[in-house]
């Protein structure tokens, strides 16, 4: 039931994130790849076999050896929290990247955007 429920939320952001990538306003292309990032980050930790009540269970190094069956791959977790870092930082230039253009061009249209030289 979990991984059920863990694919519908992957893809329904995925969806959201295309959808909002192929919108006519700059400020929802921005978000719309955020959303996707998002998306791949769950998309990570669903495949890294979480296990329930894993933060409860032995160190992964307690034995010095072949982890336990309740830990969970640190490595994981530990790539999607870099990637949540580098996102958050990508996300706040590209905002401020999109401020910079509607202040050149009083438009956030990028099909307008597109047309002038």
């Amino acid at each position: 039931m979990t991984a059920f429920v863990l694919a519908v939320a992957v893809g329904a952001l995925f969806a959201l994130g295309t959808y909002l990538i192929l919108q006519r306003e700059l400020i929802r292309v921005v978000w719309g790849l955020v959303i996707v990032s998002q998306a791949a980050n769950v998309y990570l930790l669903a495949m890294g076999e979480i296990v329930p009540g894993s933060f409860e269970s032995v160190p992964v190094l307690a034995g010095h050896g072949e982890p336990g069956p309740g830990t969970t791959d640190p490595l994981v977790q530990a790539l999607v929290l870099t990637a949540i870092v580098i996102g958050f930082g990508m996300t706040a230039f590209a905002l401020v990247l999109s401020y910079r253009v509607y202040e050149e061009h009083d438009t956030l249209d990028v099909t307008e955007l597109g047309d002038r030289e």
